[in-house]
Order: structure tokens, then C-alpha cells, then sequence
């Protein structure tokens, strides 16, 4: 088998020993040291051609070929690997694990799944992953383990997975986490309608529109507020499917829609109204944060002038006096956003019903909550520069912990759920 090399250079770059994983953690981690991966992705594409049944290889260039920009050779790399296996065994920090979690994982880019790897890169969990998807189901029997955990994230594409998860799931013994029927529920018209009506809660309705029923709009022969009642002008509009902003738009009329649907071809797109959160100051201020087992966990918080706000976009590596704010923000977390918002916080988590589920959220002028986005597949890490970030690695850690604590009590209730079968049958 020949890969192309994708103009990836060459170097001397030590790799691990044949057929050990490296993973996606620690090859993000360098590219975020600003390690020119290009090199690496050479000796792996040479491993490859040397060793055709070496999945790991194969798994490895697919990340790296994505780091470095090319996503769709990375794709069609991973496909190669999932061809010769499904599972992958993490590195482990730990020579002796105390936790064996399995993770069912899709194949895709780099947000296909829950971010795992970076929960428990520096733990005591060992980490397996058993890829699945609809011409690639679930084995007869699962590799050995004591939790297993769905980080299948929701899509269209991914519906009929979740789907097959739930009912392969019925039969197993061991508990699982996060609940794939709870994760397909996760639409971002499903969590608005779910969401609505919560007290302190501020959430956009949202409506999954037609390309043909927009078009009638922007025509003039129906009006916004029929795709999405009691909606009018400025809406937000994004094609479904769509992540990281790519086709985010606001749009203020008719013309603005017109305009939008001829440069963006999808057959469907969801709607929402717009909701001007800007602080008193006109910055607006958006919140990743983690419910784990119902407890929120900062994230990280990002403040910019523009509506559409994106870590990576908001200038925070390039502001001082706003990685001042974020990390003040973080340290009275628990005493000052979270506590304000409590009752909210866990009327969301109760009525999702997932065991880890990521918010973007933001707060109204007049102080609720305002969540923008449910999802149990947001990016968390531990990867920016501590010199520029040095208030992060503290905060994540407690995340981290977060996760460890809530696999490690999920563990015991299903041994006590145990013990208790046998004393009294």
C-alpha cells in the first residue's frame, strides 16, 4: 500500500515502538507547542508502507495528517485503519489502572466524539476506544472493561448508531455512561424546545428549516415567523451539521437571507432568534461550561466585540487585560457564576439527562442564563501555554478530577447494585 505524503517533510523524529498508539492527546499537545508535525507524518507514512497491517500507524498518520491541514487525506486515512481493526488502547499513564473504560467512538475530525483522551490523559484510567458506525457495528462481545461510555457525538449521520448503541446496550452488565438516546435528543431544536421553559434559563428558540421553505421567505411568500414561530428579524442561521461556526450568520432581513442561501447550498438549516447578550461595556462574554454528573466545570470564557465568539477568535493569547478577566472569572467560579445560575445549572442537567454534557452559555442583561448550545462532544483541554495561561492548568485539573470522580462512583454503584443482588437472591 502507497500513501501519498502530502508534502510532509522529512526528519529524524523518533517514533514509539511498533504497533504502540500514540494517540490524539499527545500529537495535539505538540502541535500546540508549535511542534512542526509535517516531519512525523513522513516516518509514519514510511511505517505504513512497511507495515500495511498496522492499524495504529495508520490512526496516528490520520491525526496528524488533520493537525497539519489536511483533513480529508486524514479521513480517508483513518477509514484505511478502521478497515484492519476497532479497538485502540490508549497509553496509560499509570502502569497499574485502577478504572478499564471503553469508549464507543465514531470516525471523524477531531470533534467527532467526546474528548476523552484529554479527561484522563494524566489518570489512572485505562482508555480503549471501539470504533463503530452504521457498516461498522458493534462486536458480539466487548473487549474487557468496567465502564463504558458513549462519546458518539449527535448527528443525522450518527442517529441510526446511537440508535443501534441503545439497543446492543440493553444486554450488558457492566453500567454505561452517557445514554445514547440522551445524546440523539441533543438537536439544537430538541435542547431548545427541552430547554425553554426553564426558570432562569434564557434559550433561542430554534426551528430545523428546509432550503424551500427559507427561499419562500426570502421571496417575500412567507414570513419568518412561520419557520419559527414568534421569530422575526435579525435571526441566526447555520446549516445543520455544521460546527465551529462554519456558515454561522446573522441575518437582519429578507435580502440578507436571499443573499445568504445562494452561497450556502445545504438542504436544511436551523434557525434561531437573535439575542443581543453584550455586556454594559458592548464586549460580549460566552462560557464553555461542563456539567459532570450535574455539576458545572469552567471551561474557559472568551470576550470579544463581535457576536460569534470562538476561543481562538476572541484575541485572548493577544490581550492581557482579558486573560486577567478569564482568570478571575475561573477563581470565583464556583462562588459567583455558578451559584448565581445553580438552580438553572441543575434543572438543565436533570432534564438532559446525560452524565457529561458541555454548554456554551452566555448571561442576559437581566441575569439569566443564556445557553446557546448543548453538546457532549465540545473540545476541552489542557494544551494552551502556560506562560500565557497560567491560571488554566489548575482550573482543568479540577475538571479532570471531576471526570475521574464521577467513573469512580458510577464504579461503585454498580458493585454495591452487585453486592446487593447477591445477599439477597
Amino acid at each position: 500500500m502507497t500513501l501519498p505524503n502530502a508534502s510532509i517533510a522529512t526528519s529524524q523524529q523518533v517514533l514509539p515502538p511498533n504497533g504502540s498508539l500514540m494517540g490524539l492527546a499527545a500529537l495535539m499537545r505538540q502541535a500546540f507547542a508549535g511542534v512542526d508535525l509535517r516531519p512525523l507524518g513522513t516516518q509514519l507514512v514510511q511505517r505504513a508502507n512497511q507495515y500495511p497491517g498496522d492499524a495504529n500507524t495508520l490512526m496516528d498518520l490520520s491525526w496528524v495528517l488533520q493537525l497539519t491541514g489536511n483533513r480529508e487525506l486524514g479521513l480517508n486515512t483513518q477509514a484505511l485503519a478502521l478497515k484492519l481493526q476497532q479497538y485502540y488502547r490508549l497509553p496509560t499513564a499509570s502502569s497499574e489502572p485502577n478504572i478499564r473504560l471503553l469508549a464507543i467512538v465514531s470516525g471523524g475530525d477531531l470533534m467527532a466524539n467526546t474528548p476523552l483522551e484529554f479527561l484522563v490523559e494524566q489518570s489512572d484510567v485505562a482508555l480503549d476506544l471501539l470504533y463503530v458506525d452504521t457498516d461498522l457495528p458493534l462486536p458480539a462481545t466487548l473487549q474487557e472493561h468496567d465502564l463504558v461510555f458513549v462519546a458518539v457525538g449527535e448527528s443525522d449521520h450518527n442517529r441510526p448508531l446511537l440508535e443501534h448503541i441503545a439497543q446492543r446496550a440493553q444486554s450488558w452488565e457492566k453500567p454505561l455512561l452517557n445514554a445514547p438516546l440522551h445524546i440523539a435528543e441533543l438537536t439544537r431544536d430538541g435542547v431548545a424546545a427541552a430547554l425553554g421553559g426553564v426558570s432562569g434559563v434564557s434559550i433561542p428558540a430554534s426551528a430545523r428549516v428546509s432550503r424551500a421553505l427559507l427561499q419562500q421567505v426570502a421571496e417575500g411568500a412567507a414570513d419568518i415567523s412561520t419557520p419559527l414561530p414568534q421569530g422575526a428579524f435579525p435571526v441566526i442561521i447555520r446549516p445543520v451539521g455544521s460546527h465551529a461556526g462554519h456558515g454561522l450568520e446573522k441575518l437582519d432581513d429578507r435580502a440578507a437571507l436571499a443573499a445568504y442561501l445562494l452561497s450556502n447550498p445545504e438542504p436544511d438549516f436551523y434557525v434561531a432568534r437573535f439575542i443581543d447578550y453584550r455586556s454594559a461595556d458592548g464586549q460580549f462574554r460566552k462560557y464553555r461550561v461542563i456539567l459532570i454528573a450535574g455539576r458545572p466545570y469552567i471551561c474557559h470564557m472568551a470576550i470579544s466585540s463581535h457576536w460569534m465568539i470562538h476561543y481562538l477568535n476572541a484575541g485572548m493569547a493577544e490581550s492581557a487585560e482579558k486573560r486577567a478577566e478569564e482568570a478571575q472569572f475561573m477563581a470565583n467560579f464556583d462562588s459567583g457564576f455558578a451559584r448565581r445560575h445553580a438552580q438553572a445549572f441543575e434543572a438543565v442537567a436533570e432534564l438532559l439527562k446525560l452524565d457529561y454534557v458541555g454548554l456554551d452559555c452566555g448571561e442576559t442583561p437581566d441575569g439569566k442564563l443564556l445557553i446557546f448550545e448543548a453538546d457532549s462532544d465540545m473540545v476541552v483541554h489542557a494544551l494552551d501555554p502556560v506562560d500565557l495561561f497560567p491560571y488554566k492548568p489548575a482550573v482543568m485539573r479540577k475538571l479532570f478530577s471531576g471526570f475521574r470522580e464521577m467513573l469512580e462512583h458510577a464504579l461503585t454503584r454498580a458493585r454495591g447494585m452487585k453486592f446487593a443482588y447477591h445477599k439477597h437472591n
